[in-house]
């Protein structure tokens, strides 16, 4: 049995070591959800509510403990990771309700009684990218659960504590054994299991848009289901009209947040010309102010990149070349530090157009309202976004015009559980939470009962 080393990133300290999953025991758990199914499906669905009611009790109970594993693990900021613990047990709570309301329709239809039932898949496979594994982790098994599936869950390579904790907590609070595994391991030999074992019904994946397209193609082998989140290069669109004072201390933290490792992240700031330079006033001393350190504090809003190897990914996109506007500030000695970086590019530069994941963002002014548009949807991506303006007229014009899955006026909120979640173009395709969330779980059956002798 082969090993990964965890590595506290704030501190490039090692905290542990996980047991990589190998093909064979991957097949197993496979096999044991496989078999767990034909019962889990059958549970009622009362007592189904109930064990994902005490399955969110017991994240809760644990709230503080799996906080602690993701600052040691990821770097998140305590403030983040208590959050992101409390978000895993809202959405449990919010899907326990969905097994007494997944209900089917009676149809009109002459000469008989027309149903539609929502059938379980079976098991699905969830793969969990490393910048958020708590809540991302939920919102594939919590819906997929209150359905009536099994899932097998990997979580990423760097990232596994919070996962590995979640699946013991789901036994603890009474899921049967095989209902929910945790499969720690490599993405070529667990995540590759998920996509070609025919056991498994749907794969769940969020990562990168590359890695997304040859699950994809994978999946089309056997018409798997698959519902995608890829990545995001992501407008906040802020017009003369805005609170411009408001719009800047903000920005920070809709592109900063998780040191900008984060596919919503709104790293690309469009501003209306007349006010660049005022905008620019008001955005520097927001950046330099942004606090990146320590991420035990309470009061750190930035913790560390991931790996060494992410900080170097991160740090080629900056040459001796690039347009720099100012800096914010970063820790010195261990850690995989970088400090948040403001640019003042040109719309075809590759730091504007491709996806960073890290602390940069790039300023660009737009002339009108087309304009911003244009600038806006001129990328692969269409995940998230903001537009910042007090006309509401406009509000509504420009997010119909932008072509993403989640925009906010006023906001960098993304995610709530209480609606759907997903994007346009090569930013995946799927929605995840949401009232409708547990039916992209299911198949439709239709059954017709005649009446007529």
């Amino acid at each position: 049995m082969t090993s990964t080393q965890i590595i506290d990133p704030a501190t490039e300290e090692v905290v542990g070591t996980v047991a990589l999953t190998s093909l064979e025991e991957t097949d197993a758990a496979i096999d044991r959800a496989h078999r767990a199914f034909r019962t889990w499906r059958a549970v009622d669905p009362g007592d189904r509510a109930r064990l994902l009611r005490r399955f969110a009790d017991a994240v809760d109970a644990d709230r503080e403990h799996l906080a602690a594993l993701e600052v040691r693990n990821a770097g998140h900021t305590i403030g983040n990771a208590r959050w992101e613990a409390g978000n895993v047990r809202d959405v449990l709570a919010y899907y326990a309700g969905a097994p007494e309301r997944l209900s089917g329709r009676q149809i009109p239809v002459p000469g008989g009684v027309n149903l539609t039932f929502h059938e379980p898949l079976g098991v699905v496979g969830v793969i969990v990218p490393w910048n958020f594994p708590m809540p991302i982790a939920g919102w594939g098994f919590a819906p997929a659960l209150a359905a009536g599936n099994t899932v097998v869950l990997k979580p990423a390579e760097l990232t596994p504590l919070t996962a590995v904790r979640l699946g013991e907590l789901a036994l603890e609070a009474g899921l049967p054994e095989g209902v929910l595994t945790v499969l720690p391991g490599k993405g070529s030999v667990v995540g590759e299991r998920f996509v070609t074992h025919p056991a498994v019904r749907k794969v769940v994946f969020t990562g990168s848009t590359e890695v997304g397209r040859r699950i994809m193609a994978g999946c089309a082998d056997q018409v798997k289901r698959l519902t995608l989140e890829l990545g995001g290069k992501n407008s906040n669109i802020v017009f003369a009209d805005a609170d411009l004072e408001q719009a800047a201390a903000t920005a920070p933290a809709g592109a900063l947040d998780n040191a900008g490792q984060d596919c919503c992240a709104r790293s690309r700031v469009l501003v209306q010309r007349s006010v660049l330079d005022r905008f620019l006033e008001l955005l520097e001393p927001a950046v330099r102010d942004f606090t990146c350190g320590d991420p035990w504090a309470e009061d750190t809003q930035m913790g560390p990149l991931v790996s060494a190897a992410h900080r170097d990914a991160v740090a080629a996109y900056l040459d001796d070349d690039a347009p720099v506007a100012f800096r914010g500030s970063a820790p010195d000695g261990p850690g995989w530090w970088f400090p948040p970086t403001v640019l003042t590019p040109s719309p075809d530069s590759r730091v504007f157009r491709e996806e960073i994941f890290g602390p940069v963002i790039a300023v660009v002014p737009f002339e009108d309202e087309a304009d911003a548009v244009r600038i806006a949807n001129d990328t692969e991506y269409g995940l998230s976004g903001s537009i910042w303006t007090c006309d509401v007229g406009r509000a509504l014009r420009v997010s119909r015009a932008v072509e993403a899955g989640n925009l906010s006026v006023n906001s960098h909120a993304s995610v709530r559980y209480w609606t759907p979640f997903g994007g346009f173009k090569q930013s995946g395709f799927g929605r995840e939470l949401g009232p409708d969330a547990p039916q992209a779980f299911t198949e439709t059956k239709n059954v017709f009962l005649a009446t007529t002798p």
